[in-house]
């Protein structure tokens, strides 16, 4: 495969504190920042077509009193949710024309750490280093949320929770060095998978855009692949001792990272992994044309050693546009990045 080049095309650096997280708005055309400043950061490509330029469109400052740990976006791009250090979500609405925070969601006992909402908008998932993964229901458009249950099965810190692109599932990662998979049954949401291999905390996770397979990444410096595997499956392999489908990890990348790995994003673009990693770099992974879906193999395509100068916390691809990669780090900066096949 050609060898991929990544160029810095934007380095905002607006932040006074290290970036948390980006997260881009669902047609691209907005990326929201947080960090360790207790402010959000609305920014938007201004200028003609080819020139434009990267500028803070909003900065929303009044929602949290401590550090705000990540922002993600609602499917309709109205709305987004931010989580702090305060032990509260904050949900921005901008249908009034401006960001207001219209809801502020209590019940975790400290930390929030991540946010995410389902793909039909209905549903928004939080988790907290209370060790517990909270769901709630979206109600009135929007003007209300009801929690609809709260899910104890990790036994530590929970980082990151994210729904399934295409059904009502959602992952949760965790200190305790494991994945859980949730679903709903009955109008009452139950653990369906624990997904163990990693050794050391997993930090993030992100789900191809089929859904049908998932990455996540771990202070063990390695990347797992995980395919689902549903009752009747082709391969034969069993389902759950409950009947439910199983997720089976399907490849390791390793020997690639120096330090932990705090982010990975599935590109839905292009197919391409991104993490972001302690040791101040950026990697590209690349599927192998001839891969076998069941042992898949990835090969490293690019890889930046000083994406920043400090510690990246945050890779996400553009949603429509394969060739964007937004980062943010301790450095307190923010990257967006363009590649092109040499």
């Amino acid at each position: 495969m050609a060898k991929l080049k990544l160029v810095s095309v934007a380095s905002l650096e607006d932040h006074r504190d290290r970036v948390w997280s980006v997260s881009w708005n669902p047609t691209g055309t907005l990326l929201a920042s947080c960090g360790g400043d207790k402010a959000i950061r609305v920014w938007g490509l201004e200028g003609p077509p080819g020139e434009g330029k990267w500028v803070c469109k909003t900065i929303l400052t009044d929602g949290h009193s401590k550090t705000i740990r990540s922002v993600g976006w609602s499917p309709c791009g109205n709305m987004l949710a931010s989580t702090s250090f305060d032990a509260t979500v904050c949900i921005w609405d901008k249908r009034s024309g401006e960001f207001q925070c219209t809801s502020t969601l209590e019940g975790h006992e400290n930390e929030v750490k991540s946010a995410t909402w389902s793909v039909s908008g209905s549903l928004l998932a939080t988790c907290s280093r209370d060790k517990s993964v909270w769901i709630w229901e979206v109600l009135s458009d929007g003007e209300e949320f009801e929690c609809a249950s709260v899910l104890h099965h990790h036994t530590q810190d929970v980082k990151c929770v994210l729904w399934h692109p295409k059904e009502e599932i959602l992952a949760s990662a965790s200190y305790d060095d494991t994945i859980k998979m949730y679903r709903e049954e009955e109008d009452d949401w139950y653990c369906s998978a624990s997904l163990e291999g990693h050794s050391s905390t997993v930090w993030s996770i992100s789900f191809e855009a089929s859904g049908n397979r998932l990455a996540s990444c771990s202070a063990d410096q390695t990347v797992k692949i995980w395919k689902i595997y549903r009752p009747g499956n082709p391969e034969g392999i069993p389902p759950s001792p409950d009947g439910e489908p199983v997720w089976k990890c399907v490849c390791t990348l390793s020997g690639y990272h120096q330090r932990d790995i705090y982010s990975i994003s599935w590109s839905p673009c292009s197919g391409l992994i991104a993490t972001a990693c302690g040791d101040d770099a950026i990697r590209i992974f690349a599927e192998a044309p001839s891969s076998d879906p069941n042992q898949p193999s990835f090969e490293l395509v690019h890889e930046e050693l000083k994406a920043h100068k400090s510690d990246v916390n945050t890779v996400a691809w553009h949603p429509k546009d394969p060739s964007l990669l937004a980062s943010c780090s301790d450095d307190h900066s923010i990257k967006i990045w363009k590649f092109n096949f040499d």
